[in-house]
């Protein structure tokens, strides 16, 4: 077996665990080894650490799939893909939209398996998983035993992995057009083959539910609303209304169907760019009782967050703005290069440029179905707080 040796001193990361191997800790590697080929991670003196995939056209060189010496085999995924659908078993035992895989979490880096109803979405985003994909399908076919498995690898982080998009039915019978899921009472339409990641945001679930029981009564301004999540929701909890914007014209046709679905009066859909949207309404004068800003990923690593730091601000600081006192902003980022305690203090830094006194009243993250690793805290990605405006704005 090809093996990747450390350079001195850079066994440290590993020996605490953590599943990745940069190629600037890479001394060398034996043989030629293909990308997702599996091979032993060693240190300088030769000591073994970890099996890996190994992609060398990577930053990211070895992606650890076990601490242990052994073949990683059909076996292997069987076992890990079975530990990971038993977790969500236990501890989400009453959803039908539910991720069942989430990726190092559970020890299978680049693997991630969402299941909606009888549908089930794989998305392979590492040369190790795209190397296993017949494995891993036939684990999932035969632990989760869904009507459909479809594949939806095409994220933009392949291009960085040097791997080709692929998208398409791999067991099964097509998936219904559009797949419906319940999700704590309420009904959404999923569009599998083309929707944003495997066609839903699983990971705010838990979220959607706080909102819904805050919505009460509520004008309720729901930014970067896609298929209407947090919309839904809303109206579920009672808004007095709700408007929704976003870029994208399919998305907010997709909303008004998710709320025509479920028997809602209308939302107030508005297209457009959600900056210049908040802007806008900030010079109309509209006001809001409960805003939602849960924008796209700005910063997928440390070196963009700076750059992602100022437009987080900037959403956030239109958001106060936009809130009445006594006003509830609900806010989130989902980028893994923005730590928690960056995100408060971007959060801070916009309510002090508002004018505004808030304060923190609840901290969220996403549910049980997606674990976050003690080995791996990139892992913990989705991060939101529930900011209270205690009074009025500043003159």
């Amino acid at each position: 077996m090809n093996k990747l040796i450390l350079k001195p001193g850079r066994e440290k990361s590993l020996k605490r665990r953590h599943p990745w191997v940069f190629s600037g800790a890479v001394a060398k590697l034996t043989g030629e080894p293909v990308a997702g080929e599996t091979i032993e991670i060693c240190s300088s003196e030769g000591e073994f650490l970890a099996m890996a995939a190994c992609n060398p056209q990577s930053q990211i060189v070895g992606r650890v799939w076990d601490w242990r010496r052994g073949e990683i085999d059909a076996a292997f995924f069987l076992a890990r893909i079975h530990r990971a659908v038993a977790l969500r078993a236990r501890l989400v035992p009453a959803h039908d939209a539910v991720r069942l895989v989430h990726a190092e979490s559970d020890g299978l880096p680049g693997v991630v398996i969402d299941r909606y109803g009888e549908t089930v979405v794989m998305q392979l985003s590492s040369a190790g998983a795209m190397r296993w994909r017949e494995a891993i399908a036939d684990a999932v076919m035969a632990v989760v035993k869904p009507v459909t498995l479809y594949e939806r690898s095409d994220a933009d982080v392949l291009a960085l992995e040097g791997l080709q998009p692929s998208v398409g039915l791999l067991r099964g019978t097509p998936p219904p057009s559009p797949v419906v899921v319940n999700e704590s009472g309420a009904m959404f339409e999923v569009d599998v083959p083309h929707g944003h990641k495997t066609g839903f945001y699983l990971d705010q679930r838990a979220n959607r539910w706080r909102v819904r029981e805050l919505a009460a009564q509520c004008e309720v301004l729901d930014c970067f609303a896609y298929t209407g999540g947090f919309t839904v929701n809303a109206l579920v909890g009672g808004a007095a209304n709700v408007t929704a914007i976003d870029s994208s014209g399919p998305a907010l046709e997709l909303l008004k169907h998710n709320v025509a679905l479920n028997g809602l009066p209308g939302a107030e859909c508005i297209e457009g760019d959600v900056f210049q949207l908040l802007r806008k309404l900030r010079d109309q004068a509209r006001s809001f009782d409960l805003i939602v800003l849960d924008p796209p990923k700005f910063a997928p690593t440390a070196a963009h967050a700076e750059k992602a730091s100022r437009a987080y601000k900037d959403i956030n600081l239109l958001a106060f703005k936009l809130l009445r006192a006594g006003g509830l902003l609900v806010t989130f980022s989902c980028s893994g290069g923005v730590s928690r305690d960056l995100f408060q203090k971007i959060v801070a830094g916009a309510a002090l440029d508002a004018g505004v006194d808030a304060q923190i009243v609840e901290q969220l993250s996403p549910g049980a179905d997606h674990p976050v690793a003690l080995n791996f805290p990139e892992g913990d990605y989705l991060k939101g707080l529930i900011c209270r405006v205690a009074g009025a704005k500043q003159p």
